[in-house]
């Protein structure tokens, strides 16, 4: 059964997570307090706060004190939905005004034609909010490459180490699980893939990056079907 589609992992695979670490993260931690003051009412933003404030138990948590709550999920690299959401709209107002493009490998950028001319559906996966991910691919060193793209999938998806998420991928894109390769740099995720029963490759971008028992490549230009 040949491969369909393949889904890629997006920092340390298709983008350099020193992007994501030194450019987008700290943006959105120098921005927030501002972006929360001018767009408090919002309904989006206002629905993010309403759940920070749950998620951090403090109900009657004032807005700065939601902002140092932020900051810090921001410092510990939290998955929480409000704080990927906020961040992805601070990060849409920093596309618009060139304050950064967004960082894909050439590789990707070079490889994604070569893959899509052999008719296969590509989708990221990322714990990037989906809307992130499509400013990412949106505003890249490449150009807008979201026209080539046939999803993207986040953790309202599910989690990325756990296998569950995957079997959600497959369902919704309603292939087979064979048909399905999945690309990322870490070994957990790629675990959790293949127990769903997708196809693995593990992307290795770096000499010290742990390495697992899946077939391996450094490079989209290693990509052979």
């Amino acid at each position: 059964m040949g491969i369909r589609a393949i889904v890629v992992d997006t920092a340390g695979t298709t983008t350099d997570l020193s992007f994501i670490k030194d450019t987008l993260f700290p943006y959105s931690a120098k921005v927030l307090p501002d972006f929360l003051k001018e767009n408090e009412h919002n309904v989006l933003v206002e629905n993010c706060i309403c759940d920070v404030r749950d998620i951090a138990l403090e109900p009657d948590a004032s807005l700065e004190r939601v902002t140092e709550i932020l900051q810090q999920w921001v410092a510990e690299d939290r998955k929480a939905t409000p704080l990927k959401t906020l961040q992805g709209l601070i990060w849409k107002q920093g596309y618009a005004k060139g304050e950064f493009t967004g960082h894909i490998f050439p590789d990707f950028i070079q490889a994604i034609d070569g893959i899509k001319q052999q008719n296969m559906r590509i989708y990221s996966f990322s714990s990037g909010s989906a809307e992130a991910q499509k400013l990412l691919f949106a505003h890249s060193d490449g150009g807008d490459l979201t026209p080539k793209f046939d999803g993207h999938f986040d953790t309202r998806t599910g989690n990325k180490l756990f296998k569950q998420a995957y079997c959600n991928i497959i369902n919704t894109i309603s292939l087979a699980p064979k048909q399905v390769l999945y690309i990322s740099d870490v070994v957990e995720e790629l675990k959790a893939a293949e127990e769903a029963g997708m196809r693995t490759m593990q992307m290795v971008r770096s000499d010290d990056q742990r390495t697992g028992s899946h077939k391996q490549i450094t490079s989209f230009a290693e990509l052979t079907f």
